[in-house]
């Protein structure tokens, strides 16, 4: 029996999307009836939709894209927690959880994972919790959130602090029935060569002490 958490938003047209973005579009409009053979499926949607990564052209006109980023960073032990009595997740929330090093940090939040709606507003990632992210070692940072900053942000504080710390972003996974603790990670974006992100198939599994 598999131990694998799937934690990632299902892709179908009533996904909720970033306002004024393509949102998520499936059909078929080749049927086994029409072609005598198969069923061929067509997608329209944004590189942002569901739970998706971002790299750093989606905020940087001369950043990395998505075939430039470490794949290594996607799979690998992670550590989740939950922040959802804080506002924000800055460096004084971080310090409540007493960690000392991990590389892969999935951050949960008060925001209700309804992958319907999209929120008004997010707990941000501040410039100081991305710093203290990088004191502990994190090398990729996930929210249960569409995006790491305000949705009213225009600077994208957070985005361009862990890009400054060389943390990498996950965006959107689903946590609300993730208990706190230490897990293994696959969260592999396409290989799209031009993407400044990628959705992803998020996937967790608890790691067990010896």
């Amino acid at each position: 029996m598999s131990n694998w958490i799937d934690i990632s938003q299902v892709l179908n047209n009533k996904l909720a999307h970033w306002p004024g973005d393509e949102p998520f579009h499936y059909e078929t409009p080749v049927t086994k009836e029409m072609s005598g053979s198969v069923n061929i499926g067509k997608i329209t949607t944004s590189a942002h939709i569901g739970t998706h990564v971002d790299a750093p052209f989606h905020f940087l006109n001369d950043g990395k894209r998505i075939l430039d980023l470490d794949i290594e960073r996607y799979i690998g032990p992670c550590k989740v927690i939950d922040l959802s009595d804080f506002d924000e997740i800055n460096e004084t929330a971080l310090k409540t959880k007493g960690i000392s090093h991990v590389e892969r940090l999935l951050i949960k939040t008060a925001l209700p994972n309804k992958p319907d709606r999209f929120p008004e507003e997010v707990p941000p990632i501040t410039a100081d919790g991305a710093a203290y992210m990088q004191s502990l070692g994190v090398k990729l940072a996930g929210v249960d959130t569409p995006s790491v900053d305000k949705v009213s942000s225009k600077d994208l504080t957070g985005h361009h602090a862990l890009n400054n710390h060389d943390i990498y972003i996950l965006e959107n996974v689903m946590l609300d029935q993730v208990e706190e603790g230490d897990y293994e990670l696959i969260a592999l974006p396409l290989a799209l060569e031009e993407g400044d992100g990628s959705p992803v198939r998020a996937v967790i599994k608890p790691i067990k002490e010896n």
